[in-house]
């Protein structure tokens, strides 16, 4: 075997086992959610199948509100950083201005920062306007995305200043221009996007356990949470059966939108 097949043969091994440990949790809650509790801890092929762990978790917590909560939220986050950072990253890439790159370094600066360093202020903040155990209360910290910025940013530098130029010639405002212009040209990068905050906003939390106390504002990710706590006994089908209900939404996005993910990730120049 020459070496070039060695190599191939041994990244083609490694990518596979690594694969295999990656769904090794996600067979075995598949696994326990379709069978009896019985089933949960042993393997048995004629084991039969049943759908009551989904119904007695839906039954055993509020998960409507709980998906309407984080429906709510995602929403709220993604439209307020596409609007935040479309104005912010049009300044950056088109205008010059007193403290420009100042500000730039503070917008990247973002990205160094942990979120959950600033959970004490940004508690403190929340509650000085008011706002605890509110959906806003969960979604603010996270509007202004020094990544989101710094993406659109980059993708707006890359915009031909002709057209630019031209639509002022025809006399298009800069907000004219920026939505007749701009954001058409970076649609690829707003769906990239798009993706990677509604996913991260989905699964958070830390933030949201914290800041929320009732049904009425808790996200999928703190219900799921409250449900599998000791006090609720533990009953493996049933836990699972809840965890694949409160995780499905994003995986049947990510199989439907697969080839649209990659190849807006591909089209924004993330690498």
């Amino acid at each position: 075997m020459s070496r070039t097949a060695l190599d191939r043969w041994l990244n083609t091994t490694g990518a596979w086992a690594l694969a295999l440990l990656w769904f090794l949790p996600l067979i075995f809650a598949v696994w326990t959610a379709v069978h009896p509790g019985e089933f949960a801890t042993r393997f048995a092929p004629l084991a039969p199948l049943t759908g009551e762990n989904f119904v007695n978790a839906w039954n055993a917590a509020p998960f409507a509100r709980y998906f309407l909560n984080s429906f709510l939220l995602v929403t709220f986050i993604l439209i307020g950083q596409f609007v935040l950072c479309t104005l912010a990253a049009y300044a950056f890439a088109r205008f010059t201005f007193p403290g420009s790159g100042v500000l730039f370094a503070l917008v990247l600066l973002q990205l160094l920062v942990m979120p959950d360093i600033l959970i004490v202020e940004n508690y403190a903040t929340m509650r000085m306007l008011g706002l605890i155990d509110t959906i806003a209360a969960i979604g603010l910290p996270y509007i202004a995305s020094g990544f989101g910025i710094f993406l659109l940013r980059q993708t707006f530098k890359t915009v031909p200043k002709e057209l630019d130029e031209a639509a002022r010639v025809e006399g298009a405002g800069p907000l004219t221009v920026l939505w007749r212009v701009y954001i058409p040209l970076a649609k690829p990068t707003y769906l990239a996007y798009g993706l990677v905050s509604v996913s991260h906003h989905w699964n958070n939390f830390l933030w949201p356990l914290i800041v929320t106390n009732s049904v009425e504002t808790r996200p999928v990710t703190v219900g799921l949470s409250v449900f599998a706590s000791v006090d609720q006994g533990i009953d493996w089908s049933i836990i699972n059966a809840a965890t694949l209900m409160t995780s499905g939404p994003l995986l049947i996005a990510f199989m439907l939108f697969q080839r649209q993910f990659v190849q807006s990730f591909m089209r924004a120049g993330i690498r």
